[in-house]
């Protein structure tokens, strides 16, 4: 009798610490507004209270990652950088943790050594042994949903092959990643942005002209902030493509 008393008792807790499907519509409507820091204060301030009241929530925890990649992604300063990065790592190991089977923990987890990695340079990074540890997440997240947020899985990898040194650098699979992910989510700005550097590095400057076209005029309907944060990225991109083509 203790032992059904003690089970209903730990079912009734688990699924009051469940996340409210009307918090997480709202986490994920700032989500969307994330371009403005008013927004991101009052995101950061939703997920603080809910994460205090249900540390091990999944839906919370991977949402929390989501939030600091996408502050790493925008960190100009690389101490910043570093940190915003292996914050994100921690909270998509997290994640992960709490739901192996869901791609986001994962996911996140390596979006957050490569940009940890960005900041404290790709050689250091190699040396540190993070090489392995970002592909055994990015491939595990690959391999559950490698279109989970418009071929994110896929940009990370194909940007993997792009920012390795010489000799590991394969600028051809770094293409590959990327057309396959545009064929299925043709809206993905990013990867169009993506595709037109390594073509440029690659040596084929009217090709990466042709990409960067498309992200200069493609619609950021799908997701303002991401689509306005990759079209001004995606300016000193066109520079180095035009001055390359002169």
């Amino acid at each position: 009798m203790r032992l059904i008393l003690l089970a209903l008792f730990l079912l009734v807790t688990s699924a009051a610490r469940a996340a409210d499907p009307g918090l997480v519509s709202t986490l994920d409507s700032l989500h969307q507004k994330r371009g403005d820091s008013a927004s991101v204060k009052e995101l950061e301030v939703q997920l603080k209270q809910a994460l205090d009241a249900a540390p091990e929530d999944f839906e919370l925890v991977w949402r929390k990652a989501r939030l600091l990649q996408w502050q790493a992604d925008g960190a100009r300063d690389e101490k910043l950088k570093k940190v915003l990065g292996r914050q994100t790592w921690d909270w998509g190991d997290k994640a992960a943790k709490l739901s192996p089977e869901r791609v986001e923990g994962h996911y996140y987890a390596a979006a957050g050594i490569g940009a940890y990695s960005q900041a404290v340079g790709v050689m250091k990074a190699l040396g540190e042994g993070l090489e392995g540890k970002f592909n055994e997440r990015l491939d595990r997240a690959i391999q559950l949903n490698p279109d989970f947020d418009g071929g994110a899985p896929l940009l990370a990898k194909g940007r993997y092959y792009y920012e390795l040194p010489w000799p590991k650098r394969d600028l051809g699979k770094s293409a590959a990643l990327y057309e396959k992910a545009i064929a299925k989510h043709p809206w993905m700005l990013r990867a169009h942005l993506f595709l037109a550097e390594t073509l440029l590095k690659d040596g084929k400057a009217q090709k990466a002209r042709d990409a960067i076209q498309k992200v200069k005029q493609g619609s950021i309907a799908y997701d303002p902030p991401e689509g306005r944060r990759v079209q001004e990225l995606a300016r000193q991109v066109e520079a180095d493509i035009e001055e390359e083509l002169k």
